[in-house]
């Protein structure tokens, strides 16, 4: 299958051609994951067999980022392994010492091994030898679980890539950061979101700051939602909830349930600690993600998808239109969020939705951050940056 490149995504692969090391950074919706394809593609071209890591921060996305990768890298042209504890339809394990034979017995085929963060040290372990390394929302690698083998790679591979469209700076000698070069490498391409939006390739956001009175205290919540929701006209709409306790209070002891029914909604939660359900029935992750997808496509389909953090970062769904802050956040977790809901849809959409009420006071913080994210990536051009102090 012939990828069609983008030119942003076409300045992005020449970059990494020209550099072993570097960070991309790429708005989010910019389409991030066809450059590491292209280049994994252009590496396997390549004279000899090639090793590839992609690294993730979930598994979730590292079981989607090789579904991605096998639309256009056929199984008949590489060897898949995943280093993670979940789930997944290939072949898997988190012993170094399993890494290490099944590198052994393939290696005269090109090969990618998809893991996590949390499982990448079980590579370093392995002490298989890396060509090249993808590391995918490369923020999340400065978490000081995470960075060792992180660092580790940055020395061992022979190419090593960081793609994100939120960095995370350190101005602490005791915390690693981004702008650490000796292990980040410098920024080998940056795509500003304005350029992306004038473009065509991601809709411009509309924040929508709306001021409602409190009612009763287990009545707020719902309340304040399904004003929310009525008086913008949203059809597919993403919640991003305080905890998973509200989610479950707002459900159990509230009608926001049955008030979404009557008004044609479905309703769909996940979180770690509760699992997925769609309509009040419990369902597995991967039947949860079939039916947001589907659902997201079919313009007929309205509902409400509410979570705490799991749908912040990564993961792509079709179709949403907005996405409504019941919660703060920092400016990675703000600018991801929104990345949800910027995405091309169907020709009536022509912007994403991010909704924050407010009430007694409560969401005024949250309301400046999303603005200042807003007024920092799509007016000023800047990848939402989060410093680390202490």
């Amino acid at each position: 299958m012939t990828i069609t490149l983008r030119p942003h995504q076409r300045q992005a692969c020449d970059a990494m051609l020209r550099y072993i090391k570097g960070q991309v950074i790429i708005p989010t919706g910019g389409g991030k994951t066809i450059c590491m394809i292209e280049d994994a593609k252009k590496q396997f071209e390549s004279n000899g067999p090639k090793t590839i890591v992609v690294v993730a921060p979930r598994i979730l996305l590292a079981n989607q980022l090789c579904s991605e990768f096998l639309e256009i890298i056929t199984d008949s042209m590489v060897r898949i392994l995943h280093v993670h504890s979940g789930e997944t339809n290939h072949e898997s394990t988190t012993k170094s010492e399993y890494i290490y034979d099944w590198a052994v017995q393939t290696w005269k085929r090109n090969r990618i091994i998809f893991t996590t963060y949390n499982s990448l040290h079980r590579i370093v372990e392995s002490g298989v030898n890396v060509d090249t390394i993808y590391f995918d929302e490369a923020h999340n690698s400065v978490k000081r679980n995470f960075f060792p083998a992180t660092e580790h790679f940055s020395s061992d591979a022979e190419r090593c890539y960081f793609f994100t469209a939120t960095p995370k700076h350190s101005v602490s000698i005791f915390k690693p950061g981004m702008n650490d070069g000796e292990v980040y490498g410098q920024v080998i391409c940056n795509v500003p979101a304005p350029k992306l939006v004038e473009e065509g390739y991601i809709l411009p956001p509309r924040v929508s700051i709306t001021e409602l009175p409190q009612g009763d205290f287990k009545q707020s919540d719902c309340k304040n939602l399904l004003d929310t929701i009525d008086g913008n006209s949203l059809n597919k709409i993403l919640i991003a909830a305080r905890s998973t306790r509200q989610i479950v209070k707002l459900l159990a002891e509230s009608d926001f349930y049955h008030q979404l029914r009557e008004r044609g909604y479905s309703c769909l939660y996940i979180t770690s600690k509760t699992g997925a359900f769609i309509d009040g029935v419990k369902v597995d992750r991967d039947e949860f993600f079939k039916t947001l997808n589907a659902w997201g496509k079919d313009p007929e389909r309205r509902f409400v998808v509410i979570h705490h953090s799991i749908l912040s970062e990564g993961i792509n769904v079709s179709g949403l239109e907005a996405v409504l802050f019941m919660r703060n956040m920092d400016c990675i977790g703000i600018s991801q969020s929104i990345g949800r809901v910027i995405r091309l849809g169907d020709r009536h959409k022509t912007f994403g939705l991010i909704c924050v009420p407010v009430y007694d006071k409560v969401g005024i913080g949250t309301a400046r951050s999303v603005q200042a994210v807003v007024d920092t990536v799509f007016e000023q051009g800047q990848p939402a940056i989060s410093t680390i102090r202490r």
